[in-house]
């Protein structure tokens, strides 16, 4: 049996504390508020957007958008989500991540920072709110419309960016 040192011992045994509560959903979410730091990121890939600078784009396509849906074109719990806004008219941003030049950087920092790398990630006004089946099941619920509704004057409103069928951003 290989020893691997007190240090390295105690942070393998937190990170898999944090691992298994967050995936089950006890840990809270942070919400991106302009003062939360989003953390430090490794990036696999030493072409495209830097770790850092996927997490800063995220963020800005969060904190500029009441409503945004990080995708794939050919994912169907994607369309899920898309028809669900579509059904109320709601406005939203799309980053179709598979036409995305840095698509699997950004999916790669959407996981680190959700915790959950599956598409879509879906985010209204300025949090994660899961999945396709996350976002019909608020919307079953009545309480998606609620959310959208607590959005920030300049991004409720259907003159903001993004229109009722989606606007989608494929590359950078």
């Amino acid at each position: 049996m290989i020893h691997l040192g007190v240090p390295l011992d105690y942070f393998l045994v937190l990170s898999s504390f944090f691992s298994m509560f967050g995936r089950a959903g006890c840990l809270p979410r942070v919400a991106w508020t302009g003062c939360r730091r989003m953390g430090n990121l490794t990036s696999s890939s030493s072409a495209g957007l830097s770790s850092t600078a996927c997490a800063r784009y995220l963020q800005e396509m969060v904190s500029q958008n009441c409503v945004v849906i990080f995708s794939k074109t050919t994912c169907p719990y994607c369309k899920m989500a898309k028809n669900v806004f579509n059904e109320i008219g709601a406005t939203y941003k799309v980053v179709e991540l598979d036409e995305h030049n840095d698509g699997r950087s950004l999916q790669e920092a959407l996981a680190q920072m959700t915790g959950a790398r599956t598409v879509p990630r879906v985010f209204v006004n300025g949090n994660c709110i899961g999945g396709g089946s996350d976002t019909k099941q608020l919307h079953q619920q009545g309480k998606l419309r609620p959310l959208i509704e607590q959005c920030a004057p300049c991004c409720a409103g259907s003159g903001s960016e993004g229109s009722g069928s989606g606007q989608s951003e494929s590359t950078k």
